[in-house]
């Protein structure tokens, strides 16, 4: 068990490419929204309340908006 979780972390560690510290900013960053955004979702999914789901639907927009603009 433990050298199968040793193997695994070293081919992780071995297949990531070098990132820059602006490039991990950006990554952390992306990942950041990606979690804020389905997080967001799921509120809305379960959501009933006319105005929390506008506020929800324009936090998603917004979100969306932010993640195209890191992505290009």
């Amino acid at each position: 068990m433990e050298a199968q979780q040793a193997e695994a972390s070293d081919k992780s560690a071995t297949t990531r490419p070098k990132m820059t510290t602006e490039e991990a900013a950006r990554f952390r960053e992306i990942e950041s929204l990606r979690l804020s955004r389905r997080s967001v979702q799921q509120q809305l999914e379960s959501s009933t309340n006319p105005r929390h789901r506008k506020l929800l639907e324009d936090a998603l927009a917004d979100l969306d908006a932010r993640l195209a603009k890191l992505e290009k």
